[in-house]
């Protein structure tokens, strides 16, 4: 089997390409995340991706490196991991309000053989409304400051959630069947 570098260092998505079989290395990516949406938000989260994708990969002389960036789509503002508590809190309440859509770019990079892939995944999300009260009582027992939106849908955050169109793993932050399918063009088969 290659060698896979994840260029994250999240615990979701380490637990998600464990789930898969999938063995690998992380290494730290020490891109700026652009959060400004100038064009469209697949443009902004592939962007992200690719760029840490590239940083990580300029370190190895062989593997595959995978890089992902997720962000949460409120109308036309760009949530990502809040700044503090406050901001985690204005996000989560407004996110509650209406269906948002969560957004993750996926850049995968074949540094044996110079291959470039790049791809996006959407998924529509229902939230119930949600309280202050509620809001800071989830607080008290799940830190919001290292998830986009402020949530963890696979945790106590799922309670929130009303359904999803989509894909699941998306909003976890990495969107796993289309990961693979990827993974599958550069010959790497996790059925293998």
């Amino acid at each position: 089997m290659r060698k896979i570098i994840l260029a994250s260092q999240s615990k979701q998505r380490q637990r998600l390409l464990r789930q898969i079989g999938l063995r690998f290395i992380t290494a730290k990516s020490d891109v700026r995340e652009d959060k400004r949406l100038k064009g469209s938000c697949a443009d902004l989260v592939v962007g992200n991706a690719l760029r840490k994708a590239r940083d990580v990969a300029k370190r190895f002389d062989s593997g595959v490196v995978i890089a992902a960036d997720t962000v949460v789509l409120a109308g036309r503002e760009i949530i990502g991991k809040p700044r503090d508590i406050e901001d985690a809190f204005r996000t989560l309440k407004l996110i509650s309000r209406k269906p948002q859509w969560v957004y993750t770019g996926l850049a995968v990079i074949d540094v044996d053989n110079k291959k470039v892939l790049t791809d996006y995944e959407k998924t529509k999300i229902y939230m119930y409304r949600l309280t202050d009260r509620q809001i800071r009582k989830y607080f008290k027992r799940v830190s919001p400051l290292d998830k986009a939106g402020s949530f963890d849908i696979q945790g106590l955050g799922s309670i929130f959630i009303n359904r999803i169109e989509g894909c699941f793993n998306n909003v976890v932050g990495l969107p796993l069947a289309k990961l693979a399918k990827m993974l599958k063009s550069l010959d790497i088969d996790v059925f293998a």
